[in-house]
Formats: structure tokens, C-alpha cells, sequence
């Protein structure tokens, strides 16, 4: 692919989300009705006529190309190299309650790869967005995460869910570790990303992750100069947890997180 063609799919990702982000705004900090899924997450009318919208405009461009989204699964399967992830809200609980931290994530798999991310906060008016080999920007201006943090005890932590890190497979390791840390705070999601891809914190963890949770991530983090993946080093946007972080930094915090593992072969 070239990069002109590459640059075409970005621009019409970012346009997406942004269109796509009018339309939250609609229903935001008003009454909300709420349904419980399947995984006990939350959705909302708004989720899916988000979802649908972003779904429709692929259709539009894109015939040919593949779309798994949250709220209406993957499309037929069909063979080809591009397929389409979409998260029309992540952060409902915080759309519904009227926190503006919510995003709209769009990103774009080619060969299986994620090359394209878009994060989208539609009531902070923030578009972060990045495609492989084109670096990182946040509403234009190219982003970098902090390199000049190289201990712990020097980086801001975020977290999405305090209660799903004391339910992690790592519980120790992640308690010893932002104990140690200069700042550890809450109300995550994408906007923990958002943080340490433009360089104002050091590092975000989530311990329960879906596909389109992360897609967009990976390119974000990558052309931002630092790490997205699982909590083992692995770069992928196929994990259950995940965490980003800068490269000086990377090294440190998965010696934090052998802690309980180490626990555990000696149980």
C-alpha cells in the first residue's frame, strides 16, 4: 500500500469518527436509557446508532472491506485484507453519567495488522489519530509520549477500573507497583491512552480488554514512539489486559509484573 493510499483511509477514519462524535453529542448529559449486555457492560440507543452510522459509511467507501464492531459483531465474512473495528462509545459508563471522557474509536486491520487508529473524544473536542509510518497527532499537532521519565517512582499512573486490577491475574505486582508510583489515578478508557500517547502521563493499565477496545492503540502508541500491548511485552491488540507505557519504561514495569508469576511457580 502506498502512503497516499494509506493517508486516504486515515483521513476518511478520522472524518468518520468525528461525524460519528456529532452524534453522541446529541444525547450527552441527557436522560439516558440503559441496557445490560450479555458481558454485564452497558449500552444505550446512542451506542448503536453511533455504531450503525460508522458501519453505513464503511459500506459507502469501502464496500468490500470487513467490519467487526461491539455492538453489531463482525459483518458476513468475506476474503480481503482490510477490516474495520469499532467501539462507537467506549467509556459508556461515563457517557451516561455525563463524563466527558468517553471516545469514539475507529481503527483499520490490514493483513491482519493494525495499521490505522483513531480516538475520537467527541465532548472534549480531541481527535487523536495515527496510521503506520505517518506518526501520531493529536487535532493536527504531532504527539510523543515522555521519554524523560525512566523510573517509576517519577510516573503518573492511570487506571481504568481500580476493581478490575484487584480481580487481575496480577494483583501484587500491580499494587507494588503503583504504590511506588508518583501518581496514580482513575477515569481511564481510552483517555488513559489518550494521556501517555501525547506524553502527559507515563503509563495506563486496564485489566479487561475487548478487540475494539484496543485496535486503535496500537498504530496510536507505536507512531507516538511507545508500547501498547499485553501485560507480558507482547505488541497486539488480541489481549484480555492490556497496558501502555513508554520504551524506557517498558522494561521496569515487566519486572514489576513477574512479581506474582514468580509467586505462583512456586505454588
Amino acid at each position: 500500500m502506498t502512503r497516499t493510499q494509506l493517508s486516504s483511509l486515515l483521513e476518511f477514519a478520522v472524518e468518520t469518527a468525528n461525524s460519528a462524535g456529532k452524534l453522541t453529542l446529541e444525547t450527552f448529559q441527557k436522560q439516558q436509557l440503559t441496557e445490560i449486555k450479555e458481558d454485564g457492560s452497558i449500552v444505550t440507543a446512542t451506542d448503536k446508532k453511533v455504531e450503525q452510522f460508522v458501519r453505513d459509511q464503511i459500506r459507502t467507501y469501502y464496500p468490500d472491506h470487513n467490519i467487526l464492531g461491539e455492538e453489531y459483531g463482525q459483518n458476513n465474512q468475506s476474503e480481503g485484507h482490510y477490516r474495520w473495528i469499532v467501539d462507537p462509545i467506549d467509556g459508556t459508563e461515563s457517557y451516561v453519567n455525563g463524563v466527558p471522557l468517553y471516545a469514539v474509536l475507529v481503527a483499520l486491520e490490514i493483513d491482519g495488522e493494525s495499521r490505522i487508529g483513531v480516538a475520537h473524544f467527541p465532548a472534549l473536542n480531541y481527535t487523536l489519530y495515527a496510521a503506520a509510518g505517518m506518526g501520531c497527532f493529536f487535532n493536527g499537532n504531532r504527539v510523543l509520549v515522555d521519554d524523560s521519565i525512566t523510573a517509576i517512582q517519577d510516573a503518573i499512573v492511570t487506571i481504568t477500573d481500580l476493581k478490575t486490577l484487584v480481580k487481575s491475574p496480577l494483583p501484587s505486582s500491580l499494587d507494588n507497583l503503583i504504590s511506588q508510583a508518583k501518581i496514580a489515578r482513575g477515569w481511564g478508557d481510552a483517555y488513559g491512552y489518550f494521556l501517555v500517547a501525547c506524553g502527559r502521563t507515563a503509563l495506563h493499565f486496564d485489566a479487561v480488554m475487548k478487540v475494539w477496545d484496543c485496535a486503535p492503540f496500537l498504530p496510536i502508541m507505536t507512531e507516538a514512539g511507545g508500547y501498547f500491548g499485553d501485560w507480558n511485552g507482547n505488541r497486539t491488540i488480541y489481549c484480555e489486559s492490556s497496558m501502555a507505557t513508554t520504551k524506557k519504561l517498558l522494561p521496569q514495569v515487566l519486572e514489576f509484573l513477574k512479581e506474582d508469576k514468580r509467586i505462583s511457580n512456586k505454588n
